[in-house]
């Protein structure tokens, strides 16, 4: 399975390493990221990859979940054709 996952809130110390650290407990390998941060806004973009076997969708976007509310971020995770569809409207 892919799926993108944005994550976006006021920079801080460790969101690469929160999020990557946490994708990786959940076997989900990052095959591509971009970053960017303007005026201590900090967005993030990665397309995710894994076997929907070890690790279910649903399983992914509850743990994305409680990380961002735990580091008051907005983190959300789609499904990769979802995205393609909504990015061809």
């Amino acid at each position: 399975m892919k799926a993108i996952i944005t994550v976006v809130g006021q920079d801080q110390v460790g969101i690469v390493a929160a999020v990557s650290s946490t994708l990786s407990d959940l076997k989900i390998n990052i095959t591509d990221i971009s970053q960017t941060l303007m005026h201590g806004s900090f967005t993030m973009m990665l397309m995710g990859e894994w076997d929907e076997e070890d690790t279910a969708f649903a399983t992914a976007q509850e743990t994305l979940n409680a990380l961002g509310e735990s580091r008051h971020l907005d983190i959300r995770i789609q499904r990769q054709e979802l995205f393609d569809a909504i990015q061809k409207l």
